[in-house]
């Protein structure tokens, strides 16, 4: 059995993905509600009819997924993990960074893993989920503990059809993404379009040039292969221009009224620069804008 923290958009393209019957969403404390119904709109073919139960009292599941917003991780593991075997590896979805340094330094003796993921999911009805973009998923320890078990963790998800590999170098993987998102996101949810938009917007060219020489300083204080400044813009627009329709994750919390995870991208590379006396007074702004919208 497989258990899901986080019943939001990933939480349900990998329980829909997941060998039917082998996967079980971890319920809140003192709840047991029904199970949870959706359709789900595969890459190709027809939508099907999808049914996840909750995790039972007394039920051991011998992975632990969790799809939670960064913001409330710590919290919703410190309700689950009581009932959760402490040799059940826990694997972490969550965007940016700060958050899964927060559960491997909280559990230490836990084997605590990351997923970085490019499977793009959204719930664009009530009751629908949309796999909406084909990726890849990497899968590596967070700590020593986890470290045996990345080989078989990467197998097990593999069971859903996705692609899934382990990876030695997960922070590596994690600043990657960070990267990215921390270029396109706040972008797209200060003004209101989807990703490619960001592009020709005015804005968008007054601050990405003077953000990547900030992003470029601090990778190489965090012990990150240096980036030029140059080098990080073109990776960050590729992307733009490869997911150019796509709602970023960020403007679709502002849109719902949900909270953004601004603080575990470009508030933590702000608060990183902070550590390492770095000038981070784009990512900053961004922050403080994106804080503003909620």
């Amino acid at each position: 059995m497989i258990a899901i923290l986080g019943a939001g958009s990933m939480g349900r393209l990998w329980a829909a993905m997941l060998p039917a019957g082998q996967v079980a969403f971890v319920p809140r404390p003192g709840q047991m509600p029904d199970p949870v119904c959706y359709r789900f709109q595969a890459i190709e073919g027809k939508s099907l009819s999808v049914t996840i139960p909750w995790l039972q009292p007394g039920q051991s599941p011998e992975l632990l997924l969790v799809t939670t917003k960064a913001g409330d991780t710590l919290e919703a593991l410190k309700d689950a993990l009581p009932s959760i075997a402490s040799s059940t590896p826990i694997v972490l979805f969550q965007n940016g960074l700060g958050s899964q340094q927060q559960v491997s330094e909280t559990w230490p003796q836990r084997p605590v893993l990351a997923a970085s993921t490019t499977e793009g999911a959204n719930r664009p009805a009530p009751g629908l989920t949309v796999h909406a973009g084909c990726g890849a998923t990497w899968v590596g320890a967070l700590n020593p503990t986890g470290q045996p078990l990345v080989n078989r963790v990467a197998q097990q998800l593999a069971k859903s059809g996705l692609e899934v590999h382990p990876e030695q170098d997960i922070l590596g993987r994690l600043w990657q993404k960070l990267v990215i998102n921390a270029g396109i996101n706040a972008f797209t949810a200060i003004l209101d379009c989807p990703n490619g938009a960001i592009l020709k917007q005015p804005y968008y060219q007054q601050w990405i040039n003077p953000l990547c020489e900030e992003i470029s300083r601090l990778l190489a204080a965090a012990g990150q292969p240096q980036q030029t400044p140059e080098a990080l813009r073109e990776s960050i627009e590729a992307v733009a221009r490869k997911t150019a329709a796509n709602t970023s994750s960020m403007r679709a919390d502002v849109l719902t009224g949900r909270p953004t995870e601004i603080d575990f991208i470009n508030g933590y590379l702000a608060r990183l620069g902070q550590q390492h006396g770095i000038a981070t007074p784009v990512n900053q702004m961004l922050t403080e804008q994106v804080q503003q919208l909620n």
